[in-house]
């Protein structure tokens, strides 16, 4: 269940990181309470997770996620520029990620 809770950790880190984004600088009020919610709900869940999740590996595949929804958020949804080397520390992302979940108890 800690994994669980981990995984949609990540997710909500994706969802708080796109709309900071999109709140400009908490100029926007809508975007600002998302990024507040779902930060919040974010923490949260990854304080749950690390119950029994050692930190080392909780804290690492929660940023890890963070950074690769932020980065396909980002492709996708905003256009931002992409090249040969971003695809390469995405998929160094993802192997950091499946190493550390094989060396979870």
């Amino acid at each position: 269940m800690s994994w669980f809770f981990l995984f949609f950790a990540g997710v909500l880190e994706i969802v708080w990181a796109y709309s900071m984004k999109l709140s400009h600088g908490f100029t926007r009020p809508i975007s600002s309470i998302i990024t507040f919610i779902t930060m919040a709900g974010s923490f949260w869940l990854l304080a749950i997770a690390m119950r029994t999740i050692p930190l080392s590996i909780a804290y690492t595949v929660w940023t890890g996620i963070g950074s690769l929804g932020a980065f396909i958020v980002g492709i996708t949804l905003l256009a931002e520029p992409v090249n040969a080397i971003k695809f390469l520390a995405a998929g160094l992302i993802v192997s950091g990620l499946v190493l550390m979940k094989l060396s979870s108890p």
